[in-house]
């Protein structure tokens, strides 16, 4: 299927969104709608609904025709009702009809509605509602709303499959200013890093680069997204490459550089839009951020402060948003208290991981404009015993406007 030719079709876009199972054939323009269907044996097999496409320039016009055609999963198969009654009262045409390049329907259906279908999308629902309707009273899970996966190419997404989320939402407007970014650079693939990475990976960013010289050991695995195998383990991978190959599977253009960041690679990160820093508050942490405020690349870094008393554990999630400009509020902000010494108690828990992830990335979705940023702060710290949020150097001048804002929001 064309994802392109679906995102310019609003139509397209909303049976795709409700899990309509679409294929385009692209000559001759024909639009496939696969649908269950009732056979003579009174069993559900999977057809199709085809009908012409009408085009206006590089968009669809409305359907020109009422008249669709079914392709069945036996040449010459009609469907029928729940009893195995041949759906007679819908064929105009006989088969088989070669409708070109190698697409044979098995019969032409009528059904033609006053008023004309305003779109395809009229049309191609109210045609599967006919023929699955009599499928579901025999089982009620053939539905045509399958929600398969749809393959599209590198040049239409640089995901593998067609994301039908976004589309379903309704926030196109919004994802479309992530899909500007370009090259999006994770420092560190920790427990934190590693989730970071799960959520980037499912935005439409074009590049996302991953630094890390670590080895992907065991307590990685618990502290990381998803599960590794044993054979995975003892196999020992860079952190870089196994990450980066868990979300090739999702999407294209990760690229992983099984290294750290040093003074020999740090110009690599000169053309980033953005970096995430989730390494531990050492000198490497301070030296990044330090060239990253150089570059004037945006960034975020990451981290906690956790102790451990009476059995329980409480502290602190911090992140921290760097922008070119405001470098200097957020100066002691940031712990680099692990630099030369041995005494930094890094615990390290998946749930902290990943809520510091999901704050960092919601952050970073604010400061592209994805999510609404009254506050526009720099730092947020949250607090575990209470439960607590605290928002840090917000801009003094804007905050009563900001406040009248998020009142009228």
């Amino acid at each position: 299927m064309s994802a392109s030719r679906v995102a310019r079709s609003g139509d397209l876009q909303r049976l795709e969104a409700e899990g309509y199972a679409l294929t385009i054939n692209e000559s001759p323009l024909y639009l496939l709608v696969d649908v269950p269907y009732v056979t003579a044996a009174r069993k559900i097999a999977c057809g199709a609904i085809a009908s012409d496409l009408t085009t206006a320039g590089d968009s669809l016009d409305v359907p020109q025709t009422h008249v669709a055609y079914f392709i069945g999963a036996i040449d010459g198969e009609m469907p029928c009702d729940q009893s195995g009654e041949p759906l007679q009262r819908l064929v105009h045409q006989g088969g088989p009809i070669d409708l070109g390049g190698g697409l044979v329907a098995s019969f032409g259906f009528s059904e033609k509605p006053t008023p004309m279908y305003a779109d395809y999308y009229e049309k191609m629902t109210h045609y599967c509602a006919l023929i699955a309707g009599y499928a579901q009273a025999i089982d009620p899970m053939a539905t045509p709303k399958m929600f398969r996966p749809v393959a599209v190419t590198a040049a239409e997404s640089v995901f593998r499959y067609l994301d039908p989320a976004t589309s379903r939402a309704g926030i196109g407007a919004a994802a479309e200013k992530l899909r500007q970014i370009q090259r999006v650079v994770l420092v560190g693939l920790g427990g934190t890093g590693a989730y970071i990475l799960d959520l980037v990976a499912k935005t439409p960013v074009s590049e996302i680069h991953l630094y890390d010289g670590d080895v992907f050991l065991t307590h990685n695995s618990f502290r990381s997204p998803g599960a590794a195998t044993l054979d995975e383990l003892n196999a020992r991978p860079g952190k870089a490459e196994y990450h980066a190959a868990r979300y090739d599977a999702i999407r294209a253009n990760i690229v992983a550089h099984a290294c750290d960041v040093t003074d020999a690679n740090v110009d690599e990160l000169r053309d980033a839009d953005f970096v995430f820093v989730a390494t531990d508050g050492n000198d490497e942490k301070q030296f990044i951020l330090g060239k990253l405020t150089e570059f004037g690349v945006p960034f975020i870094d990451v981290g906690m402060g956790l102790s451990t008393s009476d059995g329980k554990i409480g502290g602190v999630v911090r992140t921290t948003l760097g922008v070119p400009g405001r470098t200097g509020e957020i100066a002691g902000e940031i712990d680099f208290s692990g630099i030369g010494g041995d005494e930094y108690e890094n615990i390290q828990l998946a749930d902290l991981n990943m809520l510091n992830a999901a704050l960092a990335v919601i952050r970073w979705k604010r400061f592209f404009g994805f999510y609404f940023d009254f506050d526009e702060e720099l730092t947020s710290l949250y607090t575990l015993d209470g439960n607590h949020m605290l928002n840090l150097h917000r801009p003094a001048a804007d905050r009563d406007a900001t406040d009248d804002v998020r009142e009228a929001a």
